[in-house]
């Protein structure tokens, strides 16, 4: 029976080249699905980093938008500030204007009253030096009165003295 052994043998290595041609197709199939699998893993991979430098620039932006809002409204509030702080300068300085007004004004015053007081000290103090002149002249009018009544008894007296000498 060899001749049954030799249909019977390539059956045998039919299938076997079957199953070896089965095999290489699904390491083949296996082969592009592992490399479909890393292509896909690879694809989101890549993806999800430009999501995350998406989201990485979108957030930065979001940070600058918020930040610039910030300063705004901060400029405004700081600028609002400073209008309130300008006007009250500008009404301590008027009060202060108005209050160096009235003491200049005072002060005018002051001098002026100062000037009358001294003009009218020195009017009296010349009445008073006249006065005093007066009263020395009359003094002096009532001193020398005396000096020639003393003088007068003294010449009577002495011609009384000498007119007697020859009584005694």
């Amino acid at each position: 029976s060899p001749g049954m052994a030799g249909p019977r043998s390539a059956a045998p290595v039919a299938a076997k080249a079957e199953l070896l041609l089965l095999q290489d197709q699904a390491l083949a199939e296996e082969e592009a699905a592992k490399t479909k699998r890393d292509l896909l893993a690879r694809f989101l991979q890549e993806k999800s980093s430009r999501e995350e430098q998406s989201s990485m620039w979108g957030l930065h932006k979001v940070h600058t938008l918020w930040r610039l809002t910030q300063r705004k409204a901060k400029d405004q509030e700081l600028r609002q500030d400073i209008e309130i702080l300008s006007q009250t300068f500008s009404r301590v300085m008027d009060c202060k204007d108005g209050v160096i007004e009235g003491l200049v004004r005072d002060l005018k015053e002051a001098e002026e009253q100062q000037n009358r007081a001294l003009g009218s000290h020195l009017h009296l103090m010349d009445q008073l030096l006249h006065l005093q002149r007066r009263h020395l002249g009359y003094l002096e009018e009532g001193f020398n009165a005396q000096v020639g009544t003393l003088k007068a008894e003294f010449e009577a007296e002495r011609c009384g003295i000498s007119g007697g000498e020859g009584e005694w």
